[in-house]
């Protein structure tokens, strides 16, 4: 009787523990996923990432130590991948009011079929957004430039990268990378967007870290205890409030056959679905070319595990009220992401051949580049034209613009094969 006793309380006290211990972790949860701003807007997303159990723990360490660390890299180790909330935004946030479509996505108007062979239809086209149209880049740019930084908090992912506000009361997200390699690849992936007529990234700016300059005087002492390092290149990307999550659509999870250009699959679905689906589809372009594996692919990677991750909200992939995706966190593209091909280059082929719709104007983007094979000298020059500091921050090796201009061939090889295929299917 006594050892009955003894083990309903044990069993008692475990209970206990185990309920004070899941009230803590779902407080801590939404401590961390739910930021306020100064403004009393919520910008909800995954909590940033503080373990260094994951891939991420890749950026933090020199890149012989990385290279070797990528042949052992433990599956489980790719858990819980997203560190950005909020890494973009402005109260100012605007679409292209032009747009013809905007404002009617939801409505299932629906004015023909939806592909033309292997190419999204005109009629969409017309509809597309533009999110971050050249105009407001610019005319972003030259503000973020101009204005002095009077107040820099946390609320753009991990402790590293901040929100700043500027002196006109407009935000943006400083990264302040761990190296070179983040600053490089989210700012060398915003100019391959935009050479590639991509306008689903947020403008971007380079800074230099001067505490005596005008621009950072007044938050001397916050640069100081955050230990950044006088002169550190660091990037501006525009700051963008009420972004919802984005679940990765039925046609592009595992079970799905693909998105593939068949009236019979697409032609029951609304005009806002297929404009996302657009948009997809311009995503999966930029991540393979650009090799970034923290987004579609690495919850492909995850399937190994988490049978239902594709039903989770994707990576780095928000939305705002009026249903243009913005791809955000793009620091793993181009100069890390082709350090570590090795270890993703499969789940990269695969999520690229699970599309054969494309958007045409992105495709003629892709076919030129292939043609003249002049990839990295476009590249540097709008980089050049449009960045200042470009110089401190510096450039693509040789080999990696090599890796670049091979993986546009590998992308217009692909969308040959998909012409082919779906011609002979009568497509």
């Amino acid at each position: 009787m006594r050892a009955v006793s003894e083990n309903l309380l044990a069993l008692l006290f475990l209970c206990t523990c185990a309920s004070v211990f899941y009230v803590w972790s779902r407080l801590e949860r939404y401590n961390t996923g739910l930021q306020l701003t100064s403004r009393g807007s919520a910008h909800i997303g995954p909590s940033p990432d503080l373990s260094a159990k994951t891939f991420r723990a890749l950026l933090a360490v020199p890149v012989a130590q990385r290279l070797h660390l990528g042949g052992i890299l433990d599956a489980h180790n790719l858990t819980g991948v997203a560190d950005q909330t909020g890494s973009l935004g402005i109260r100012d946030y605007h679409m292209n009011v032009d747009n013809k479509g905007s404002a009617q996505r939801g409505v299932p108007d629906k004015l023909g079929s939806p592909v033309e062979g292997i190419f999204w239809s005109e009629w969409l086209e017309d509809k597309f957004p533009v999110s971050f149209s050249e105009e407001h880049a610019r005319a972003w740019r030259g503000r973020a430039r101009g204005h002095r930084i009077v107040r820099l908090e946390p609320g753009c992912g991990r402790i590293s990268n901040q929100l700043a506000t500027f002196s006109d009361r407009s935000k943006a997200c400083v990264r302040y990378g761990i190296n070179a390699d983040q600053v490089q690849g989210e700012t060398l992936t915003y100019y391959l967007a935009s050479l590639l007529g991509i306008t689903n990234l947020p403008p971007l700016i380079l800074a230099q870290l001067n505490i005596d300059s005008e621009q950072w005087a007044s938050v001397r002492r916050r640069i100081g205890g955050l230990q950044w390092s006088e002169r550190a290149v660091v990037s501006l990307t525009q700051w963008v409030a009420n972004l919802t999550g984005v679940i990765t659509p039925a046609p592009l999870r595992q079970e799905s056959k693909g998105l593939r250009p068949l009236r019979g699959e697409l032609g029951n679905k609304t005009t806002a679905e297929l404009l996302e689906l657009m948009q997809w589809t311009d995503l999966i372009i930029l991540d393979y070319l650009s090799a970034n594996f923290d987004r579609l692919v690495s919850n492909l990677f995850s399937l190994q595990w988490d049978s239902r991750v594709m039903e989770r909200e994707t990576n780095n992939l928000l939305r705002t009220p009026r249903g243009d995706l913005v791809f955000i966190d793009n620091e793993a593209g181009l100069v890390h992401g082709y350090r570590v091909l090795d270890m993703w280059e499969k789940y990269h082929s695969t999520v690229l051949d699970s599309v054969c719709v494309f958007r045409k104007r992105t495709v003629q983007r892709v076919i030129e580049l292939h043609r003249r094979r002049d990839t990295r000298t476009r590249l540097l020059e709008l980089y050049r034209d449009s960045e200042p500091l470009s110089p401190e921050l510096g450039f693509l090796s040789d080999e990696h613009a090599g890796v670049l201009q091979s993986r546009i061939s590998r992308l217009y090889k692909h969308i040959l094969h998909c012409k082919v295929k779906y011609h002979q299917l009568g497509v």
